[in-house]
């Protein structure tokens, strides 16, 4: 695991900033700390960093110059809200940086675009050539078009998916407290701040505290981003938006939040892809035999290992693996539809030619194609 200093040396961040902090709370575009950030994040620049900004706030801001004074819970109006707010958010960062004489880019995402294998490999394509390109791509959710069931949560784990998509080597996640602590520093005045954890202690969950009232994260979903980030190596720093000079402070090495360090050797970039998904069409519930083996030889899913199908995909689809508790271990792309798994599986695969007149592949899912999770 890299040191302070060497993450501080590191050469490509994404950088995320909350709707709290970009909003002041929900009252409108904080111009003075926004432009602070930016003025941060040209002095790494100069120091030869790649940064790429994933901002929050659209949907925030919206809700002031609409003079609403409350999150709706409608999808149009949230959409609505969401298109009037990133015009104004995007104006903020795009000014601001002119007056370092750097250019943006907006990029907006959609849930689709980082589970359709085509699209990822395009907006990897076009995050790298506008870092070569010495530009700094803002990054937001498309809110005017995602659909409530498919939203990335606040923008952490759309950060942590562009960490992945573009291996950056640190994600920092700027909040509105100054870390992570063992407990809800809210409700407990005790609370410790966490200096260094690692990403798989199974106690996290349990010191997380909630999300506040405009975003929809909270300290769960920085926690779940930081293990998504580790797939690809990168390390997570969650930290206060509102210190002075935090974006300084990291890149001199000083110990300043919560780091999340990531414990396992990197995914290969096409599991990284699997893991990422959050809404697969389907699942395989597993025996015991299969799951064993998974989980300890890393081998294929083959038809004999399945007790049960549900849900409706075609081949090429990406499934959860479950076991008999209905816990997801893995999950990965199937050789075969639905409707043919339920007429193979329980078999040995020699006997796929005999139930379907022929044969795609021997494995339902072969290991290449397969990550576990959890």
């Amino acid at each position: 695991m890299k040191s302070r200093q060497q993450l501080g040396a590191s050469r490509r961040w994404v950088i995320k900033v909350g709707s709290s902090l970009v909003t002041q709370d929900g009252q409108g575009l904080d111009h003075e700390q926004i432009a602070s950030w930016v003025e941060q994040i040209c002095l790494l620049r100069q120091q030869g960093h790649q940064v790429v900004l994933v901002s929050s706030g659209s949907v925030a801001e919206g809700l002031v110059r609409l003079g609403w004074d409350k999150r709706p819970e409608a999808l149009n109006d949230l959409q609505a809200a969401a298109a009037i707010g990133q015009m104004g958010l995007i104006q903020a960062y795009e000014s601001k940086f002119q007056q370092h004489g750097v250019h943006t880019a907006q990029v907006l995402f959609t849930h689709e675009d980082m589970s359709d294998r085509k699209r990822y490999l395009n907006a990897r394509s076009t995050l790298n050539r506008l870092l070569e390109l010495d530009i700094v791509p803002v990054v937001n959710e498309n809110d005017t078009v995602a659909i409530e069931e498919i939203r990335f949560g606040d923008n952490d784990r759309l950060a942590a998916l562009t960490a992945n998509l573009i291996e950056a080597d640190l994600l920092v996640i700027l909040t509105d407290q100054d870390g992570m602590f063992d407990s809800d520093p809210r409700r407990h005045p005790d609370a410790k701040l966490l200096e260094s954890v690692s990403v798989d202690d199974e106690k996290l969950e349990g010191m997380a505290s909630g999300s506040g009232a405009l975003g929809r994260g909270g300290m769960i979903t920085k926690i779940q981003a930081a293990r998504l980030a580790a797939r690809s190596g990168a390390a997570t720093l969650v930290v206060g938006g509102r210190s002075d000079d935090v974006l300084k402070k990291i890149s001199a090495g000083e110990v300043v939040g919560t780091l999340f360090k990531p414990v396992n050797e990197p995914m290969a970039a096409r599991k990284q892809w699997l893991a990422g998904h959050m809404v697969l069409p389907g699942k395989l519930q597993l025996d015991a035999g299969a799951v064993e083996v998974l989980k300890q030889s890393g081998g294929s899913l083959l038809p004999v290992g399945v007790k049960a199908v549900f849900g409706d995909f075609q081949r090429g689809a990406v499934v959860a693996c479950i076991n008999g508790e209905g816990r997801e271990i893995a999950r990965g792309l199937v050789n075969y539809s639905a409707q043919e798994i339920e007429k193979i599986m329980g078999q040995p695969s020699s006997e796929i030619i005999n139930l379907l007149g022929y044969v795609d592949e021997s494995e339902l899912i072969h290991r290449d194609n397969l990550v576990l999770v959890n």
